[in-house]
């Protein structure tokens, strides 16, 4: 029987997650909580209620459907219970201003896969596929394994980008079936990795190691964060990964954008980094002029 999963976007035509077109599948589900974190609603494994603050009209409609009392308009303000939603879906299906959705549907190999194969002619002609993607696609493992499998077998190519915080098992596993994989490298020092993103680096600097001797094509993907993550000692952490992974494939450099704390009212959670604004074209390239003269040629903005 076909294994299913949580799977909260799907994105055809995207041009940023890896080489050529893809179609990047997005599961829920992460055991890090960055601070900074892009998908906020990626990070529980459930499906969730989200809220587009902006397309209200507060008509009140969702609240006469709602039996778990979940939606309140105090003051002139819609406010929302997340706690109470038992996700039945009917203020969705009342909101005529598309204010409302339900992120994460669980979804089966089978339609995934004729949501990627619409697209197979843009693979071919541009050297794309699927990237897996999320939170953390391996955290599904089953679903992720049997999807590249099927990829595979159709001819598309594989992509998975992984926080590197998984079972060393699943990682070894899994990489037959990839052909090329996105490595985050978030904090360098261990306990400061931990502050950020809830977990040290131990582990995800072993699977590194563990990926890069298996021959794989890896991307460095390096999140950098104003006044957490632009020092000059992780500057020189990335250029050190480059000199001990002289094979990798790229460095790319992940400048900071506040979208996710947009997000993380929309879910109901707390906003991380309020007062910090998306990082300007300017300062990117000047943290990319700082990797270049450490001597770090493969590095560019992502």
């Amino acid at each position: 029987m076909s294994e299913t999963a949580i799977v909260f976007d799907i994105q055809r035509a995207s041009i940023h997650d890896g080489p050529g077109i893809r179609t990047t599948v997005f599961l829920k589900g992460c055991l890090l909580d960055c601070l900074w974190c892009h998908n906020p609603e990626a990070v529980s494994a459930k499906p969730q209620l989200f809220f587009h603050f902006d397309k209200c009209t507060q008509c009140g409609d969702c609240a006469k459907v709602c039996e778990e009392d979940v939606h309140h308009f105090i003051d002139g303000k819609h406010t929302i219970d997340f706690e109470k939603c038992s996700l039945c879906g009917k203020c969705v299906e009342a909101c005529n201003y598309n204010a409302l959705k339900i992120i994460g549907k669980e979804l089966s190999i089978d339609e995934v896969m004729r949501e990627v194969m619409a697209d197979f002619d843009f693979y071919s002609n541009s050297g794309g596929g699927i990237t897996l993607s999320g939170g953390e696609p391996l955290l599904q493992f089953s679903f992720s394994m049997e999807l590249l499998q099927r990829c595979k077998e159709m001819g598309v190519s594989t992509c998975v980008e992984t926080s590197g915080y998984v079972s060393e098992v699943h990682l070894w596993e899994i990489l037959p079936v990839v052909d090329i994989l996105l490595f985050d490298y978030k904090i360098s020092r261990s306990d400061e990795h931990r502050n950020y993103t809830g977990v040290p680096n131990d582990s995800i600097l072993r699977n590194l190691d563990i990926a890069y001797d298996t021959g794989i094509p890896i991307i460095l993907r390096c999140p950098v964060v104003p006044g957490i993550s632009d020092t000059e000692h992780h500057f020189k952490s990335i250029r050190a990964l480059d000199e001990k992974y002289p094979n990798l494939k790229g460095i790319e450099i992940l400048p900071y954008h506040n979208i996710g704390n947009n997000k993380r009212t929309s879910i109901g959670t707390h906003e991380t980094l309020a007062d910090l604004n998306s990082t300007s074209p300017e300062v990117a390239a000047q943290w990319l002029e700082q990797l270049k003269e450490l001597g770090c040629v493969k590095a560019r903005i992502g």
